[in-house]
């Protein structure tokens, strides 16, 4: 079973595919995970549609069997929270165009089943996704800046194999 998880954002969209291991002892196996960069000084809709044919170009390639994404639980400003929320509108439509589940998990579900709490700083849930995952042949420091939105969607994959949804 592959999964394809995301953190959506406004400009920098996170991704991360996984592959469930065929027993509980085996690690889930990093088949690849990275940003999508959408130009900040773009319009919304070009933005948007930058990232929904980028989320298709995923799709196409590594045909997952559900997609997991971190949903907006709270938020501080909603200048921020109205492009989150579009952007995660057209990663769950390209979802829906291709049939694919979608589950959502808040930032502090990612954060206690990855970390085994929910206030967990963000290089501790960083340190336990690398300890989770099988990532042989990739380096998490490799994608520079933009490497938080990367291994958070490394979290928001492996949330759902850890929360069970793939078992029942």
């Amino acid at each position: 079973m592959i999964i394809l998880g995301i953190d959506p954002g406004s400009a920098i969209v996170g991704f991360a595919v996984i592959k469930k291991p065929k027993n509980k002892y085996e690690k889930p196996k990093v088949i690849d995970f990275g940003c999508i960069l959408a130009e900040k000084s773009q319009l919304a809709p070009k933005r948007l549609k930058t990232i929904y044919n980028e989320i298709n170009k995923l799709i196409k390639k590594h045909r997952p069997d559900i997609i997991s994404v971190e949903s907006l639980y709270f938020f501080k400003n909603l200048k921020t929270a109205i492009p989150v929320s579009q952007s995660k509108g057209v990663i769950l439509l390209a979802a829906a165009n291709k049939n694919i589940p979608v589950f959502e998990f808040t930032p502090l579900q990612v954060k206690m089943t990855v970390a085994g709490y929910g206030r967990a700083e963000k290089k501790q849930v960083q340190e336990m996704t690398k300890k989770l995952l099988d990532i042989s042949g990739f380096n998490l420091r490799e994608n520079g800046r933009h490497k938080d939105d990367a291994t958070d969607a490394l979290g928001v994959a492996l949330c759902a194999i850890h929360r069970d949804l793939l078992f029942k």
